[in-house]
């Protein structure tokens, strides 16, 4: 009898926002743990150019171009088409037999498809005739939230202004957040861009439980209590399955580099004294926040000490918001350095690296964990809020600008100067901080040794996206 063939998995990425580059890193992880097996990562042109650059090629990995639904060539970068119009065209393309049509090119240039492994807002995959794998790219907090957004939604409705502080107790693994930390409504409600992604969270909370093989999270067993653990259970059946971080996962990364010098610049820097700023590739403060972070950083100190130095990875065209002479004046001096691009990852496990500003999306979130850096959190939308609150108040591992450790406040220059002082500083809350920021390190690496169970779990994942059929 002829042995079956060789699995044939297509990974589809949504190309929009940081999502490729996650669904890339499991895809490379994936293809590193089953040599044997075919992977075609699936993405449009635009997403698989930034993507291709500076990896290591795998000889079972291989990119397959496909359509942006109309949206024209630049599906990210575009200026005429809204990044909301530009989302909904892809995915209406998709749902409207695209993804069929795509995982049909993708067999013809090599082997009929035994598996899709997509991003979860890829759900139109749930119909595609072969086992779907979904890939969770943000806070699993925030997947369950919206696996129960029917029910919360009628339990708030008309009350996230009136009671938005309360917490969500009578909600099975939610208890730790609040009201106003749910990722829908307030400051997330109105717009073109909030209906379609309403619209793709409903369908995305309606399929993963009942269809989905297995779901992959970007987290890693222990991270959350065990009520919070049990209730994604729960929610979600068949094969929960935290894998994560995906970035240390072994082959996920994709080396892009250090263009800018940051780590050289870091190697002349005390150990734990340098505050890390970056609000990753989509979130960006307003133009006044961006100033009072500027003028806080110049003279954000621990103790009484000068202040601290400081590493800014910001994009370019935000620099014309920053105050006059800033650049000239932080870049002058050992004080600062601002780039348009750093290497995260590597950035928050150097040693010289005490302290992380950012949106508190969650793969800084994880990131943040994985070099035992505390965080202060300045979220904007989406799984921003909650992830935040997560930091502040379930782990303790930071702070939220706001003030209450729930995050929504904006920045100021005496707040900047404060977070960076109780981050950095000799006093208690900066030493809790900092220990629990080590607790966290230390069960990242626990969950990554040959035995740890976001190894056993990665394990599972393969058998399951690799099963013979």
């Amino acid at each position: 009898m002829a042995s079956p063939p060789a699995p044939h998995v297509a990974v589809v990425a949504f190309p929009f926002s940081s999502h490729a580059p996650k669904l890339l890193a499991v895809a490379r992880a994936l293809a590193t743990a089953a040599p044997s097996a075919t992977f075609s990562f699936l993405s449009t042109a635009a997403s698989l150019t930034r993507l291709r650059g500076g990896a290591a090629v795998l000889a079972n990995l291989r990119f397959v171009e496909v359509p942006t639904g109309g949206a024209g060539d630049n599906d990210d970068d575009g200026e005429e088409t809204p990044a909301w119009h530009r989302m909904e065209l892809f995915v209406e393309a998709a749902e409207a037999g695209g993804l069929r049509l795509w995982l049909e090119a993708a067999a013809r240039a090599a082997a009929p498809v035994s598996c899709v492994v997509g991003d979860a807002f890829m759900s139109m995959a749930a119909d595609a005739g072969v086992p779907w794998v979904a890939v969770w790219t943000g806070g699993p907090c925030a997947l369950l939230a919206h696996i129960r957004g029917d029910e919360l939604r009628e339990g708030i409705a008309g009350a996230a202004g009136r009671h938005g502080d309360e917490l969500l107790t009578s909600h099975a693994g939610l208890g730790h957040f609040r009201v106003r930390d749910l990722p829908f409504g307030g400051a997330n409600a109105g717009g073109d861009m909030h209906r379609v992604m309403s619209h793709l969270l409903h369908r995305v909370a309606e399929r993963l439980p009942r269809a989905a093989a297995g779901v992959a999270l970007n987290a890693f067993p222990g991270l959350f209590p065990p009520e919070v653990t049990a209730a994604l259970a729960a929610a979600l059946p068949k094969n929960c399955l935290p894998i994560g971080p995906y970035h240390l996962l072994r082959g996920a990364s994709a080396a892009a580099g250090d263009p800018h010098g940051c780590l050289a610049w870091l190697n002349r820097q005390p150990d734990r004294a340098v505050v890390y700023v970056s609000f990753g590739t989509v979130a960006a403060p307003p133009p006044d926040e961006l100033r009072e972070l500027a003028a806080g950083l110049l003279e954000a100190g621990a103790g009484g000490r000068a202040p601290a130095p400081f590493l800014w990875s910001l994009r370019e065209e935000s620099w014309p918001h920053l105050p006059p002479g800033f650049l000239d004046r932080a870049m002058g001096s050992s004080s600062g350095l601002i780039v348009p691009w750093a290497p995260q990852a590597a950035v928050l496990r150097h040693r010289a690296v005490g302290a992380f500003v950012a949106h508190a999306g969650w793969g800084a979130v994880v990131e943040g964990m994985s070099g035992g850096v505390p965080m202060a959190c300045r979220p904007f939308f989406g799984d921003q809020q909650m992830n935040a609150r997560a930091v502040a108040e379930m782990w303790g591992f930071g702070i939220s600008f706001g003030g209450d450790g729930g995050g929504g406040g904006a920045m100021t220059r005496g707040g900047m100067a404060a977070a960076v002082a109780a981050l950095l500083g000799e006093g208690e809350e900066g030493e809790t901080m900092r220990a629990r920021a080590r607790e966290m390190k230390a069960k990242v690496e626990e969950a990554f040794q040959p035995d740890g169970r976001s190894m056993e779990n990665f394990r599972k994942l393969i058998e399951i996206v690799c099963a013979r059929v």
